[in-house]
């Protein structure tokens, strides 16, 4: 049987080669690097996208998520509450403002941060609540965006994955774009990304003016002169090759989001169909009727994980661990006092789950080879 990657960047590319050819032309001939009238462009795009008045471009989705913090001022003694079931950066954000991460467990059916859990850790010291948006299912705003209004907390998105993903929100009204409900949104353009640039890139997305001032100063070294500083700042610009790439993609983003919820619907068929399900082999990902999900990843909780994962690589299929140690358990975040058991939805989940291909060229011939290999292991 054909291998079959986690992701294939190369079948995307193939349908999209010659308008990204041409624009990375007229960068070049431009000769306009660094931000510029195309970054402009791409971030209005994504402003009109996302429904945010604002939208402001960096380096990466780490970046994004940094100067957010720095741009809300906090500072040394504050704390971030956020998920330990995350990518590194999550976390690590409030370490480059000089704050602190606090961490509250998940809830095991969506992976995303638990609002209930939230409110027994919140005190005097939290600044700023981050929730994620993990594997592009939005987390459960409105309560977020409630305990934030009631707390005076501002709400940070952790939007990196899920750039495309909307939300019906009671609070607010309406479907709103994920990003676009708190004060600040983030988004990483990672290859890897539902709309995934050729290299790193972010954007900040927010409908506070003057949010949206200081992120566009803090992102050029603090000051809006060249020479003349403000804050102390960083250098995180998108540059605009980059931008020229996804201000080509973006246009195609819905189809592609469509096409992984499509191959979602069938992988979660023809698992109901293998009897994993019903068996507790196999717990397919879960929906919140909220929010519509864009699958940037597909993940599984399955028993005998690590001995599945030897039987796929054998068999060629493509997968992923997201994320193997929890990050309260990490050596970096040993000060913060956490041992294992602390926050046991997030354990549990580390062990339990692996990420399929589900990106949008797959094949139905492709989707059924994976369960099929699958359902033979157990």
């Amino acid at each position: 049987m054909a291998r079959i990657p986690l992701l294939d960047l190369k079948a995307q590319f193939a349908g999209i080669r010659d308008d990204v050819r041409a624009a990375l032309d007229e960068v070049v001939e431009s000769q306009m690097f660094i931000l510029g009238p195309g970054v402009e462009r791409f971030e209005q795009a994504v402003a009109r996208y996302t429904g945010a008045t604002h939208a402001i471009g960096c380096a990466s989705g780490t970046d994004a998520l940094i100067l957010s913090l720095g741009a809300l001022g906090l500072s040394p003694g504050d704390e971030v509450v956020t998920s330990p079931f995350s990518f590194f950066a999550s976390a690590s954000c409030a370490y480059k403002v000089g704050a602190r991460p606090r961490f509250a467990d998940i809830d095991s059916h969506t992976f995303n941060l638990d609002p209930q859990r939230v409110e027994t850790v919140l005190g005097s010291k939290t600044k700023a609540l981050l929730p994620v948006h993990l594997f592009g299912q939005c987390a459960d705003m409105d309560a977020f965006l409630e305990i934030g209004r009631r707390r005076s907390i501002p709400v940070v998105e952790d939007a990196a994955q899920a750039l495309g993903a909307t939300y019906r929100s009671t609070v607010l009204g309406g479907e709103r774009a994920a990003g676009s409900l708190g004060v600040l949104g983030c988004y990483s353009f990672f290859p890897s990304k539902n709309l995934g640039g050729f290299g790193d890139g972010g954007m900040i997305v927010t409908s506070d003016d003057e949010l949206a001032e200081k992120l566009r100063v803090l992102r050029v070294h603090g000051g809006r002169q060249m020479y003349h500083h403000k804050y102390v700042g960083w250098n995180s610009r998108l540059d605009a090759l980059q931008a020229a790439v996804l201000a080509v993609k973006l246009p195609h983003l819905d189809r592609w989001s469509a096409a992984r919820a499509a191959n979602a619907e069938r992988y979660d068929r023809l698992f109901g169909e293998s009897g994993l399900v019903e068996r507790e082999r196999v717990r397919i990902p879960a929906r919140d009727p909220k929010a519509r999900h864009i699958f940037n990843q597909y993940t599984l909780r399955v028993a005998r994980r690590d001995d599945l994962r030897r039987h796929l690589d054998e068999a060629g299929i493509g997968h992923a661990v997201y994320y193997p140690v929890p990050l309260h358990l990490q050596p970096c975040f040993a000060e913060l006092g956490h041992r294992e058991g602390d926050f046991p939805a997030a354990e549990q989940a580390c062990r339990e789950v692996v990420s399929l291909p589900v990106y949008p060229e797959l094949t139905p011939a492709q989707l059924e080879q994976v369960v099929a290999t699958i359902v033979a292991f157990y």
